[in-house]
């Protein structure tokens, strides 16, 4: 399965790190292959490196004004020439999304993601890596927008919120054979 993981560039605490690292290493052992923006720093290189060292592949994606920060030893690596085009070209390589803990670019990457599905312009499954709970204040804006009627489907058909790296990899592997 190729795996989009949307998150930081950041150097994190290790409460963040550990998860992140130990879902890795699943993606790797389970011979899945890391889609990601393609960044040697912070918490996308631990990813990275997690799934290289565990025998997954890395196919990256980065964008031109990042390509300095890029990782060299990928299986492949692409440079696009804005956000908008990494974005889609993330979406097109993968068969699954993983949300992790990041910034604004993870919160716009993220709800991109999922107002394309909401209108069906993809189905691929996707799960917001609630690791430490970071994600609890949106998970209830999210079930507010579903209790108020802003969300045309059940938010259980848009999202999972996953409290770790084994439930958000059984349920990608779960929906990708049902598809």
């Amino acid at each position: 399965m190729n795996i989009c993981v949307f998150l930081s560039a950041a150097d994190l605490d290790e409460r963040y790190t550990a998860p992140a690292r130990e879902f890795a290493r699943l993606l790797g052992e389970g011979g899945h292959t890391l889609v990601w923006g393609g960044s040697d720093t912070g918490l996308m290189k631990v990813v990275a490196d997690g799934v290289q060292e565990a025998g997954g592949r890395l196919v990256g994606v980065s964008v031109d004004f990042l390509a300095h920060k890029a990782r060299p030893d990928t299986d492949e690596m692409v440079v696009t020439g804005d956000l908008a085009a990494r974005k889609a070209l993330l979406l097109a390589k993968s068969d699954a999304i993983v949300i992790m803990v990041g910034g604004t670019g993870t919160l716009d990457e993220a709800t991109e993601i999922l107002e394309l599905k909401k209108h069906g312009k993809h189905g691929k499954p996707v799960v917001l890596l609630n690791t430490a709970g970071f994600y609890d204040g949106l998970k209830t804006q999210f079930q507010r927008m579903e209790d108020e009627g802003f969300l045309p489907l059940p938010l259980t058909d848009l999202v999972l919120f996953a409290e770790d790296g084994p439930t958000a990899l059984a349920h990608l592997e779960e929906n990708i054979g049902s598809r």
